[in-house]
């Protein structure tokens, strides 16, 4: 899912990761779309500037929705109509996945009530606060609660992305995709 002022690698290392998996493999039976709202055109964060694939009203059924964070989820916490929007998925889309403040917009959608998850670090109180029957799980990268997973900000999206495909195809495909797309963290700092 795509929308402006979301954080670029919240939105594309989770779609490298999928992507890749799902065009090397089409066997496994994915295919990795993006939409927005409107559909078209999304200006990121920092500038970038993407193209949907579809909107929410042409885009096809889904299997999981990752609804990425970014400084554009501040105004969907108190969008009636997106968090309506959230919530009709949670009815017709298995699994729901979130990336960074993507989880405050589940929260405000009571999508999270009574379960454990998490968001970028300098948003933990904020989880805690938009719904205080959160388990806020301040220490891991990606929380996975069954039907939905969250994590952490930025780049653990990408760990919650290859632990999703570890769910859907397997650790060993997981593997595959992490070696492909180099995913092998030694911070130089």
């Amino acid at each position: 899912m795509l929308f402006d002022d979301v954080e670029e690698l919240d939105a594309i290392g989770p779609w490298e990761a999928l992507s890749h998996w799902a065009r090397t493999y089409p066997d496994d039976g994915y295919r990795v779309v993006t939409l927005a709202r409107d559909g078209g055109e999304v200006r990121c964060a920092k500038g970038l500037r993407v193209l949907a694939d579809h909107s929410y009203g042409d885009a096809p059924p889904l299997d999981v929705l990752l609804y990425p964070g970014g400084r554009g989820t501040r105004s969907q916490l108190h969008d009636e109509d997106q968090l309506a929007w959230a919530r009709e998925q949670r009815e017709t889309v298995p699994l729901l996945t979130s990336v960074c403040t993507g989880s405050l917009v589940y929260a405000a959608a009571g999508l999270l009530r009574d379960r454990p998850a998490t968001t970028h670090w300098k948003s933990l109180d904020r989880l805690a606060d938009l719904d205080p029957t959160i388990d806020v799980r301040r220490d891991e990268r990606f929380v996975d609660d069954g039907d939905v997973i969250t994590s952490a900000g930025v780049s653990a999206g990408i760990d919650m992305a290859l632990h999703l495909l570890a769910r859907l195809a397997g650790p060993e495909r997981a593997r595959e995709v992490r070696r492909h797309i180099q995913y092998d963290p030694a911070p130089p700092v």
